[in-house]
């Protein structure tokens, strides 16, 4: 049996067939061996019948029962049940980033412990996203890059890749939705841990609802735009981010 080398985490409500390109596309494209954790609140949640109906692609597929509620529940439980040295956090309704998979875990192979994806660099883009949000995601990443120096133009996104060591050594203290991947980014960057980004393409969903909640969020994530700039101007070293005990140096 093939070792698998990269856990997609995707959380899950209700996607119905709306799941069945987005995994299709991963079995088409991805060539790292892989394991899809499908982490889900409910066990009547439409997309797990989808999936059991999709025949050899579903055997990738392992189930997640969610300990919390929500986005922040299912990616915190995702983390907690991989085990591959590299971890992705990706979207239920992304059947479009499928073959830039394997060049990110390669980037992470030659030693980043962070791969951020980027709708603001190369061939990237952000396509039909609301207003109000585009205009804070767009401000926030302007700001997170020139002026806090943070090593991405895309710092809110939450489709990123992981190394292990950041999945096991950096506990999550985040409160609510998204704003966990900036949370990693920031501490991993005041670990002075290698942070790299690579072009993706973003387009607001086709169907269902987003869980993306701009107002209800925002201060969760200024949490940690202050923790960023703690670092570049306040003096506060690595020794201030509480790590997990693993055995290991940071």
């Amino acid at each position: 049996m093939t070792e698998v080398e990269l856990d997609i985490i995707m959380p899950v409500y209700n996607e119905g067939t709306g799941i069945v390109p987005v995994i299709q596309s991963l079995v088409d494209h991805v060539k790292t061996p892989f394991r899809l954790l499908v982490c889900h609140d409910h066990d009547d949640d439409t997309t797990l019948a989808v999936i059991r109906g999709m025949g050899k692609a579903a055997g990738t597929v392992e189930f997640v029962r969610n300990r919390g509620r929500g986005v922040l529940g299912a990616i915190v439980t995702g983390f907690e049940r991989s085990t591959a040295p590299a971890v992705l956090m990706m979207p239920a309704d992304d059947d479009y980033n499928a073959p830039r998979l394997d060049g990110m875990v390669d980037v992470l192979r030659r030693g980043a412990d962070i791969v951020c994806p980027s709708r603001f660099v190369g061939d990237g883009c952000m396509v039909g996203c609301p207003f109000v949000k585009a205009t804070l995601v767009r401000i926030t990443a302007w700001f997170m890059y020139h002026v806090v120096g943070v090593p991405t133009h895309d710092p809110t996104n939450g489709f990123r890749l992981f190394s292990r060591r950041v999945v096991d050594r950096i506990p999550i203290e985040t409160s609510a939705g998204f704003a966990y991947s900036m949370e990693l980014l920031v501490k991993a960057q005041r670990l002075g841990w290698r942070i790299e980004e690579r072009p993706v393409h973003w387009f607001e969903r086709k169907a269902g609802r987003s869980r993306f909640r701009v107002f209800k969020w925002a201060p969760v994530y200024m949490q940690w735009v202050w923790y960023a700039l703690a670092t570049r101007f306040l003096g506060r070293g690595p020794e201030t981010v509480a790590l997990r005990d693993s055995g290991h140096s940071a």
